[in-house]
């Protein structure tokens, strides 16, 4: 007979799962305490060897003292710094001091975001989505940032400069009291590396080099001081110059001798900013997550109001709106038809605030046609082809039914109410019947009768459209095209595609047509992007479009500083665009932004939402804090 399972035994059974579950919890209680323990070693360890650092620096002084070779600067020297001398660091802080002295200010708690896509790498260079660049402005530093009220250059690194009469040559005299992050003073040497590195061929930076290849050279000329030297005049001289990101040499020069493990690598980001990552070598994208914390020793003269700054890795639309509900990110950018709908959730409404906006810099969404794949050129080498294409993307009933108004017709690259746009230009409407006409004279028709076009050897106008696939909106879009280009007899596959699979495709060119998106800036330098150049040295000309009278005009406007003469150039630079149609530029979108309550200080400046990372703006009052670090 079998053996029954009797109270005794339950009541054993009961005591070794309690006592296996309290074995866990102190597993768990010993690993947290070693966790806090190793952090605040590597704490006393960073402060033991800051401490070294200042006892050298007290004993040069001292010897310094003794040897008469320490001088006090004289008025004249001060009068000798003119332009940019009012510009000082205590400016690029103006408003995050103003933050501070709210009666609610206080430092500690997190902010969590939401990342769409799953990042490749966060190393800068080689990283090429907008998530990553925000998280490396948290990180690095540049010289000069912009103030988001007045949009001029103040200092930051750079505690004044001065541009040369030659008006090619630019000297830097930097803030003397900046490290990075591991300890390690910043220095001109630090800036001048950070220019050769770019530079250099043997790290994967086509677009960097593409930005920077019209400056000579960059010099330390001493410790604290360094010149920029132009190959010629440059509209955005100062701007280049004074936003490139400042490298740490002593950590990424290695990697000259080993520039494929460069290339390759995931997570190598060390600056000097606000924030730091744990381990400035160590993040994967397995991680699923990215999160940087305060930099102890952040030279600033507002410390970060945050402990730590997080990103979380969810690319399903429904899913971030869920943790956004949930209280477990702070910010959510809703799509049109959510965010008309949670205006009416009074729950929602009342714990958060909402924002809607159009940025002044708000960047545009378009379709590229790649005009050579494969080394053959393709049915989009054609002008008329894109033009016809453009007739048949029906952009104001993509805004109108979809993005439900919030939005309007991208005509160019350039911002319609800045001085680069030509106002004379406006959108193409769509037209069915000037798109088959064009098309037929490109020598497409439907001969057999089955509904396609065919070009004159009989092969269909068929076509892959690659799009992120995380995006519901943008799908959306795609079937909508879909069904009007089949009216004109196209045949196009919307190809969904995961964001890492969609940066290959771009790197080797391999891809009938895409649809992608551009930041934008207060004026944009389309070089980058649509100069013939940028398609041989792998540049971000990834559609093979070749224009010899744009690249001329391009050049010339680069070399233009006269803002009165540099914009009618651009305005001819928009017309060719609008015939060659490169690109069917689809929209630019309007923000619309959900935020926690319990972030304060949050406005809507001239750069848009002043969500900056360098100085951070925004805090939360000690009473709504939640995180503990």
């Amino acid at each position: 007979m079998g053996r029954h399972f009797s109270v005794k035994d339950f009541s054993l059974f009961s005591f070794l799962v309690v006592l296996m579950v309290i074995m866990l919890l102190s597993m768990y209680m010993v690993d947290r305490q070693w966790s806090k323990m190793a952090q605040m070693q590597r704490l006393m360890d960073e402060q033991a060897k800051d401490l070294r650092q200042v006892q050298g620096m007290l004993r040069n002084i001292e010897k310094d003292l003794r040897k008469g070779r320490i001088a006090v600067a004289s008025a004249s020297q001060d009068a000798d710094i003119k332009a940019g001398s009012d510009k000082t660091s205590a400016d690029a802080f103006r408003r995050a001091i103003l933050a501070t002295q709210q009666d609610d200010y206080q430092e500690g708690d997190w902010y969590v975001q939401a990342i769409a896509t799953g990042l490749k790498t966060i190393t800068p260079l080689i990283s090429q989505d907008v998530y990553s660049a925000n998280i490396q402005s948290y990180v690095l530093e540049s010289l000069l940032t912009r103030d988001p009220d007045t949009l001029e250059w103040v200092g930051l690194i750079a505690k004044d400069w001065q541009m040369h009469e030659d008006g090619l040559t630019f000297t830097f005299h930097l803030r003397e009291d900046v490290s990075f992050s591991d300890g390690t003073p910043l220095n001109a040497e630090d800036v001048a590396f950070s220019y050769r590195f770019i530079m250099d061929e043997r790290i994967a930076a086509p677009r960097g080099r593409a930005y920077f290849e019209k400056i000579a050279s960059v010099t330390a000329l001493d410790k604290f001081t360094v010149e920029f030297k132009y190959k010629e005049p440059y509209f955005n001289a100062l701007s280049l110059a004074g936003s490139m990101s400042i490298l740490a040499q002593h950590f990424y020069e290695p990697y000259l001798d080993k520039a494929e493990e460069f290339n390759q690598s995931k997570g190598l980001l060390l600056g000097s900013g606000p924030y730091r990552l744990a381990d400035p070598k160590g993040w994967t994208p397995d991680q699923g997550l990215v999160e940087v914390d305060r930099n102890p020793r952040y030279w600033g003269t507002v410390q970060p109001s945050f402990d730590r700054i997080l990103w979380k890795v969810i690319e399903n639309d429904s899913a971030r709106l869920t943790t956004f509900r949930n209280g477990e990110i702070d910010i959510y950018s809703a799509r049109p038809r959510e965010y008309q709908n949670l205006l009416k959730d009074d729950e929602l409404i009342r714990r958060t605030r909402h924002f809607e906006y159009m940025s002044p810099s708000a960047g545009y969404s378009y379709i590229g046609w790649n005009q050579n794949r494969s080394g053959k050129v393709t049915r989009f080498a054609d002008k008329r082809v894109r033009q016809a294409m453009t007739y048949l993307t029906d952009r104001q009933r993509i805004i109108d039914e979809i993005m439900l108004g919030y939005g309007e017709i991208a005509i160019s690259p350039f911002n319609p109410r800045s001085k680069q746009h030509d106002p004379v230009l406006s959108p193409r409407k769509f037209d069915l019947k000037k798109a088959q006409q064009l098309l037929a004279e490109a020598g497409y028709r439907d001969t057999n009768g089955d509904g396609i076009i065919e070009d004159q050897s009989g092969t269909p106008f068929e076509f892959e459209l690659v799009y992120f696939q995380g995006n519901e909106d943008t799908k959306r879009i795609i079937l909508f095209l879909k069904d009007l280009y089949a009216s004109a007899g196209i045949l196009m596959k919307p190809k969904p595609t995961e964001w890492s699979v969609m940066l290959d495709l771009l790197g080797k060119r391999d891809f009938d047509a895409i649809s992608l998106g551009w930041s934008s800036g207060i004026e944009t330098d389309i070089y980058q992007m649509f100069h013939g150049k940028q398609v041989e040295n792998n540049g971000d000309n990834f559609i093979h479009y070749k224009n010899p009278e744009l690249d001329k005009l391009i050049d010339q406007a680069r070399v233009t500083v006269d803002e009165e003469k540099r914009m009618p150039i651009w305005q001819q630079a928009e017309n060719i665009m609008f015939q060659d149609q490169p690109y069917t530029f689809l929209m630019r979108r309007k923000t619309m932004a959900f935020i926690d309550k319990r972030m304060k200080n949050v406005t809507i400046t001239k750069m848009g939402l002043n969500s900056a990372s360098v100085p951070v703006e925004w805090y939360v009052p000690k009473a709504q804090q939640k995180y503990s670090h």
